[in-house]
């Protein structure tokens, strides 16, 4: 799974509110859809859970159901305490996750 974070505005400073988001490209089958080819269903197949954390502390957790398009955009509001690490762990239902970090840097 690939993912992809962008933190805006660019230039912000401590205490400032950012918009983060997370982007995860996945399949998100809903176990509903027929193969067009074979006539087979095909396997559910989605992103079940979203954490987003600053510093290894958890900022906020994302439950998520099948419904959701293919390749989703996680959006959160984030007042910046200062310089850090943030990290996103997306998971899915078959037990497959992923690890994202990006700096926090605020310029002042």
């Amino acid at each position: 799974m690939k993912t992809l974070i962008k933190i805006k505005p660019k230039d912000y400073k401590t205490g400032e509110v950012v918009k983060i988001d997370f982007m995860a490209m996945h399949p998100m089958e809903t176990g509903m859809r027929k193969d067009k080819d074979t006539g087979a269903i095909i396997p559910a197949n989605y992103i079940d859970e979203v954490k987003f954390l600053f510093n290894d502390t958890l900022i906020t957790k994302m439950v998520i159901w099948e419904s959701l398009s293919v390749n989703p955009l996680f959006t959160i509001s984030f007042k910046v305490p200062g310089a850090g690490t943030l990290k996103v762990i997306a998971k899915d239902n078959k037990g497959q996750s992923v690890e994202t970090s990006a700096p926090i840097t605020p310029k002042g």
